[in-house]
């Protein structure tokens, strides 16, 4: 089988890592992106091409062998932060034709690749530790600006 990870993206400790402009280039040569992002992270944005798979992190350290091992896997998450994670410990594994995209699904969208948006499900925080849902607030009604306009 060709390696089809020839010539694409810089290896840095071992670890294979390309740009999301690369993987969606591999992703036509038959390789699979791996979005190891929680499911409550995932809900508002992501991958809009059929060669995604969601496997989150926290289920790859125990079902890591229910992934293809004879498929090119490229890891993401959101911003590569813990997409390294994974594809240092598959590489443990004995995994073989995995890499880890740089910049995760923030470059990708940036780079004008295809996405997918719930804005319904938009998070908000000061950090990624802190990301949660979105409350809709209420609009202030116009009662307290009625009631100013009394009192002059």
């Amino acid at each position: 089988m060709k390696d089809i990870f020839r010539n694409y993206g810089i290896v840095s400790s071992g670890i294979l890592n390309v740009s999301p402009e690369e993987a969606f280039e591999l992703v036509k040569k038959g390789a699979l992106i791996v979005d190891i992002r929680e499911e409550n992270l995932r809900s508002f944005k992501g991958f809009n091409i059929p060669e995604v798979v969601y496997f989150p992190l926290s289920k790859l350290m125990d079902e890591y062998y229910d992934l293809p091992s004879d498929t090119y896997l490229i890891f993401a998450d959101t911003v590569r932060l813990r997409s390294k994670e994974a594809v240092v410990f598959l590489k443990g594994k004995g995994f073989k034709r995995i890499a880890n995209m740089a910049g995760g699904l923030v470059d990708w969208g940036r780079d004008g690749l295809p996405v997918t948006e719930d804005i319904s499900s938009r998070l908000s925080g000061s950090c990624m530790c802190q990301l949660k849902p979105r409350e809709n607030k209420k609009k202030a009604t116009g009662n307290r600006l009625q009631a100013n306009a009394n009192n002059k």
